[in-house]
C-alpha cells in the first residue's frame, strides 16, 4: 500500500539535517546534466517541479515537531519534567486578542487544554487569508515570541487545520496532532478533539459542542478573530 504524503513529509523531515539536504536528495543525475548547477536544481526542486515538496517552513515545523516528541519520550523514560516557559512572560500585551493567547498559552502547553483559532486578515503579501490554527501545536513547533512582542502577526498557514487565499481561492485542510478537520459533514465543517473524540462546531449559528465554548475578539491588530476552547476532561 502506498504511504500518504503526510508520512513520506514527516519521514523527510525526521530524517534530513537541513532544509537543502532534503532538497538535494529529491535532484536526480538527470537534472544535473541538463542544467550544471546543483542549486539550481534544488532551487526547480523547491518550486515544485518534481512534484509534492515540502516548503521550507513546513519542512522546519516538522523538525520541531519530531525533536519535541523526541525530547519528550526521553524526558518520559528517565522520569524527568521541563521547566515551561511561556512566551507571553513579561511581554506588554496591549490587544485583546495577544492577551487572550497569553491566558490560554500554559493550558494549551499543558494539555488541559486544546485551543483553535480562526483569524481573517492579510499575509504578509497583502492578500486576504482566513483559517483553522491548532494553538496547542502551532506553540510546540514555532517560537511564538515574535508574535507577543510585536514583531510578527499570526497568520493562517497552509499547514494549518484549514486555510483559504481569498485572491487565489487556493484552500488546505490538514489533521493535527489534536484534531482531525472533518469538511464534508452536511452540518458544516467541524473538527474532532483526538484525545477524547468529542466534536467542536465552528458554525456561528450553532453551538460550539460539548466541553467547548466560543470566544469572539475585538483586535486592533486583525480583522476577524475567534478563538474555540476545547477542555480536555482527563477523568
Amino acid at each position: 500500500m502506498e504511504r500518504s504524503t503526510a508520512a513520506r513529509f514527516h519521514d523527510a523531515a525526521t530524517h534530513f539535517r537541513v532544509y537543502e539536504d532534503y532538497l538535494e536528495s529529491r535532484v536526480t543525475p538527470k537534472d544535473l546534466f541538463y542544467l550544471k548547477s546543483g542549486e539550481v536544481a534544488r532551487q526547480l526542486v523547491e518550486l515544485g517541479h518534481q512534484g509534492s515538496v515540502l516548503s521550507r517552513e513546513q519542512f522546519q515545523e516538522q523538525k520541531a515537531a519530531a525533536q519535541a516528541g523526541e525530547a519528550a519520550r526521553s524526558d518520559a523514560f528517565y522520569g524527568r519534567s521541563r521547566p515551561t516557559t511561556l512566551a507571553s512572560a513579561g511581554k506588554e500585551l496591549k490587544d485583546n486578542f495577544l492577551r487572550a493567547l497569553a491566558e490560554r498559552e500554559e493550558a494549551n502547553l499543558s494539555g488541559k487544554t486544546s485551543s483553535i483559532i480562526f483569524i481573517r486578515d492579510l499575509n504578509p503579501l497583502g492578500r486576504e487569508v482566513s483559517g483553522y490554527i491548532d494553538y496547542a501545536h502551532r506553540l510546540k513547533t514555532q517560537d511564538f515570541e515574535p508574535y507577543f512582542s510585536g514583531k510578527k502577526k499570526l497568520v493562517p498557514r497552509r499547514s494549518d487545520l484549514c486555510y483559504y487565499n481569498w485572491r487565489t481561492q487556493v484552500s488546505t485542510s490538514n489533521s493535527s496532532p489534536n484534531f482531525e478537520v472533518i469538511y464534508d459533514d452536511p452540518n458544516g465543517l467541524l473538527f474532532k478533539n483526538k484525545m477524547d473524540k468529542k466534536i467542536l462546531n465552528v458554525d456561528p449559528l450553532a453551538g460550539p459542542g460539548e466541553d467547548s465554548k466560543r470566544t469572539f475578539l475585538q483586535s486592533d491588530l486583525y480583522s476577524h478573530t475567534v478563538i474555540y476552547d476545547h477542555s480536555i476532561r482527563t477523568v
